[in-house]
């Protein structure tokens, strides 16, 4: 499994929970197409973090770059639901960061094969 990260902060002026609703109906649509895996959507607690992350962090599963590559397709037609969709978050969100990880270690891994 690959967890695709964005964190990010909100414009001056956006509200948290409208902010919240846009994403899940966004991310919601490309679970349905079978676009993503799960996601969730958390804050910042207490201030707690590296300022630099931003307040709001999204993390989606993908079953792998195909699914992922297929993700990034469909939303970069910039046509139908999908764009006004992606379109109510990206209004809202600013001083984004991407990252992409993997379950580790790797199911396929092999042991005792790790040089020193």
């Amino acid at each position: 499994m690959d967890v695709y990260h964005i964190w990010c902060n909100l414009r001056p002026g956006t509200g948290d929970l409208e902010f919240c609703e846009s994403v899940d109906r966004y991310l919601g649509e490309l679970r349905s197409a079978n676009r993503i895996g799960s996601y969730r959507i958390t804050r910042r607690k207490l201030g707690l973090g590296p300022a630099e992350f931003g307040e709001f962090h999204i993390a989606i599963d993908i079953e792998g770059l195909a699914q992922l590559d297929a993700a990034f397709q469909s939303v970069s037609t910039r046509t139908g639901v999908i764009e006004d969709l992606h379109h109510a978050v990206n209004r809202v969100a600013c001083d984004l960061k991407f990252a992409l990880y993997r379950d580790f270690p790797d199911a396929h891994r092999e042991r005792g094969s790790e040089k020193f």
